[in-house]
């Protein structure tokens, strides 16, 4: 996915900058990057981040950065920031999101002559592509707007310039954006988990669509918030760090809610519940606090010379390293019966490994209760994985091998209780060599979050969700 963070101070602002880019390590794992505007111009750094933490990378570096606004990003995809030279004006650009019509734009520019300079694995640099948009306009305003009227898929932004930066939410709302308000300073940052040891509160979440353009003393909006949103569900489930805020909702809040749901709809016999460590602890707790049975961990995770950033292209390797991160502790293991939770299974090849490694342990059952439904489409909208195909998904392998072929009833088997549905599911079930299998309710997902289905884009379990011309329900 990847995350965006931008500070305007009376002060230098570049440990702070330094420090809430950082925030976003989670939501990354190719590049990060900072560019500070002072009286020199822009200056700007960008390291590989694939095995290696981000402090470490730019920590030797800081010292030669100074100014009183910038901005950073951590990303999943192109090197970021671009510093472009443009009638508007010198600016700097960090983005986020997901441009499905790349090509297409590129085919329009290139009929007006233009040109690309900076491709990323042999494609067009899509933050190249947002600043080329911008400067099809006469204005940053007009320029916002021609990006969001002309991507299909999603972009949040942020702009570094003389006067100040501008921030603007995608057109649909599915990546946050939340501002940060201190004395003499102002923030911006896809998580507001970044503000509190920045001594920031959080001042607005930015609305589908809205830019606003921000200085040290305050912010004024220069693009009205839509009313279509469909910010993504998936970020309270997984991405989202446990003390962020979206729409002034917080992370951990709704996991231990999605867990609580989990065991009011479940009887299994167990003597204790466990989270898949990181983002299946929250939903773990929930579960385990509604129905009164001990949490404990009988896989721990190993982080020292693990960072999250590490995941190599290789699925294969990518399996080892995750396998390498969890620690199974047999004295938690042996003889019990364990439930664990989880924020979701995609294709399920490690947690078929880690299953192997509890029975071989010594578990007499284990039991998987993850915290959404099965996810039956790739994402359309946002980088949250490296699945390209839908075939990527033990939900789709499966439906191809009950069906024959992939696409077909999706809608069936994306309802929960329905026969095909608990077919999918059995046949997930004795894949993974499971005891026992139940899925989160989608209705259940959309209570434990607290916002109108139709405000959540749930396109990767029922295939909803919004494009350019509006929203559309499975």
């Amino acid at each position: 996915m990847g995350g965006i963070f931008g500070l305007v101070s009376r002060e230098d602002c570049v440990a702070d900058l330094y420090y809430g880019t950082d925030y976003h390590s989670h939501l990354g794992t190719k590049r990060g990057g900072i560019a500070v505007a002072n009286s020199r111009g822009i200056q700007r750094a960008i390291h590989n981040i694939e095995n290696n933490y981000f402090r470490t990378k730019f920590e030797s570096e800081l010292e030669a950065f100074h100014g009183l606004k910038g901005i950073g990003v951590i990303s999943d995809t192109d090197p970021q920031p671009l510093v472009i030279s443009s009638h508007l004006g010198t600016f700097g650009i960090v983005t986020v999101g997901k441009i499905n019509n790349l090509e297409a734009l590129a085919k329009k520019a290139f009929a007006r002559h233009r040109y690309f300079s900076d491709t990323t694995n042999g494609t067009l640099n899509p933050t190249e592509m947002v600043a080329n948009l911008i400067c099809d306009a006469d204005s940053f305003s007009d320029g916002i707007r021609n990006v969001q009227e002309s991507i299909t898929g999603s972009c949040s932004l942020l702009l570094l310039t003389d006067d100040g930066i501008h921030a603007a939410r995608d057109r649909f709302g599915r990546t946050p954006l939340a501002i940060g308000r201190r004395d003499g300073a102002l923030a911006v940052s896809s998580e507001s988990s970044a503000f509190a040891n920045l001594d920031f509160e959080i001042d607005t979440f930015l609305g589908p669509g809205e830019a606003v353009f921000m200085t040290a003393d305050g912010w004024e909006r220069r693009l009205e918030p839509g009313e279509a949103m469909q910010i993504c569900a998936f970020l309270w489930v997984y991405y989202g760090y446990p003390s962020s805020e979206y729409e002034g909702i917080n992370v951990e809040y709704v996991r231990n809610r999605c867990g609580a749901a989990l065991a009011r709809s479940d009887n299994a016999a167990a003597d204790c519940v466990a989270g898949i460590p990181d983002s299946g602890v929250g939903h773990a707790i929930g579960y385990a606090n509604e129905r009164g049975l001990p949490y404990r961990r009988p896989f721990v995770k190993y982080t020292p010379t693990w960072p999250r950033s590490f995941m190599p292209e290789n699925q294969s390797l990518r399996d080892l390293v995750a396998r390498m991160k969890l620690i199974p502790i047999r004295r938690l293991i042996d003889g019990e019966r364990l439930l664990f939770c989880d924020d979701s299974i995609v294709r399920g090849t490690q947690l078929k490994e880690n299953v192997k490694i509890l029975f071989d342990y010594g578990a007499r059952e284990v039991h998987m209760r993850p915290a959404c439904p099965v996810l039956i489409h790739p994402c359309e909208y946002l980088n949250f994985s490296t699945s390209r195909s839908s075939l990527d998904l033990v939900g789709r392998r499966v439906i191809k091998e009950l069906e024959g072929a992939e696409d077909r009833h999706l809608e069936d088997y994306a309802r929960a209780g329905s026969d095909r549905n608990l077919a999918m599911i059995e046949e997930i079930r004795r894949r993974l060599h499971l005891t026992s299998l139940k899925f989160q309710r989608l209705e259940d997902l959309v209570a434990a979050i607290g916002l109108p289905k139709g405000k959540l884009c749930t396109h990767c379990w029922d295939g909803s969700g919004c494009g350019n011309g509006g929203c559309r329900q499975a």
